[in-house]
């Protein structure tokens, strides 16, 4: 078997790939192997406003303008519908906390995402004495629902491998590269958190932080925004509302426990106060960075091996802008920005 690419790994920053590889025609198989559940459990929203400082995501208004049109296009190919536009309130917890906000509002970056009216309006079943702060054009991925979808879409085309990747049987020739019974010219290593056993690209300082989610059902809650409290209360609809997320910085197993569990409880008392019942539990591994930026560049020994990682907390957002970067470096000599090209780590 020939190919131009092979992918490692297949959350959204191996399906991102995966689409710059198809609109240039280029072949590729991509190697899967469930170990990685950071996009198959993600929240999945899309929020210009980092909203614990009221200040504007990195680059926000550029990823939203190649993101949202990229997900548009795959609901139309994949036939699914896996986007969903609502407002995001900020719940403020004191005086200074609204303050802060008409502050933010005049900010030449946040302008456009945050509204400088106030929400006062009183909602049953949930806390919030100093009302609420509107930000648009905010929504969610199902990412779950468009990874799944995504792995039988290249299943059915021949695309996918669902076996664990052996970095060691990497055979280097003089003018590609040999894995198996596989000849390519390049791979592109999109693990997540899997990189820490990745024997190229494992000296690069990748933070595993646990995120843990539950799913509830609250009848007496009608919601049909984002709540952000000291968590989030997602709308799924039916009344059922997903609540995250927790960072846990020393269990690196994707298992949910009963400590984030507890947590994830004692934080929503805050929030709401209607009665619920907790549905499903989940947990990943989300790959995060030291200074917030992905991971994304070419070895700097080897120049077939590139890697697409360290997406963090708002892979959404972030994915689809560099995979077209990282593509426009590969095939058209195009430039990394300095911000997230791995040559920060040299």
């Amino acid at each position: 078997m020939k190919v131009d690419y092979i992918i490692v790994g297949l959350g959204l920053a191996g399906i991102a790939f995966a689409e710059e590889l198809i609109a240039a025609n280029k072949t590729f198989v991509v190697f899967e192997d469930d170990s990685q559940q950071s996009s198959l459990v993600a929240g999945g929203v899309y929020n210009p406003v980092i909203l614990k400082r009221f200040t504007p995501v990195w680059n926000a208004k550029e990823q939203l303008a190649v993101a949202l049109p990229f997900y548009q296009k795959l609901e139309e190919k994949l036939q699914i519908q896996i986007d969903e536009k609502f407002l995001i309130k900020k719940v403020f917890k004191s005086i200074e906390d609204q303050n802060n906000w008409f502050e933010a509002a005049d900010k030449t970056l946040l302008s456009d995402y945050i509204d400088p009216k106030l929400d006062t309006t009183k909602r049953k079943g949930i806390i919030a004495d100093f009302g609420y702060g509107n930000v648009n054009e905010a929504g969610r991925i199902d990412t779950k629902k468009l990874v799944e979808v995504y792995r039988a879409y290249l299943k059915s085309e021949n695309k996918i491998q669902f076996e664990k990747f052996d970095h060691q049987q990497i055979k280097f020739r003089q003018d590609h590269l040999e894995y198996k019974e596989i000849t390519t010219d390049r791979i592109v290593f999109c693990e997540g958190f899997g990189m820490t056993e990745n024997l190229f690209f494992n000296y690069l300082p990748l933070n595993e932080v646990k995120g843990e989610l539950i799913t509830i059902h609250a009848p007496e809650l009608e919601v049909d925004f984002l709540i952000k409290s000291t968590v989030f209360v997602l709308p799924l609809g039916d009344h059922l509302y997903k609540v995250g997320a927790t960072f846990n910085w020393s269990d690196k197993t994707s298992n949910p426990s009963e400590e984030g569990r507890n947590e994830l409880v004692q934080k929503l008392k805050k929030v709401i106060t209607v009665p619920y019942t907790i549905i499903e539990q989940s947990a990943g591994i989300r790959p995060t960075v030291r200074d917030r930026r992905p991971l994304v560049g070419m070895h700097p020994a080897y120049n077939n091996l590139a890697i697409l990682n360290g997406l963090g907390t708002r892979g959404v957002m972030i994915a689809p802008t560099v995979a077209k970067q990282l593509f426009n470096y590969l095939e058209n000599d195009g430039e990394l920005d300095k911000e997230i090209d791995i040559k920060r780590f040299e």
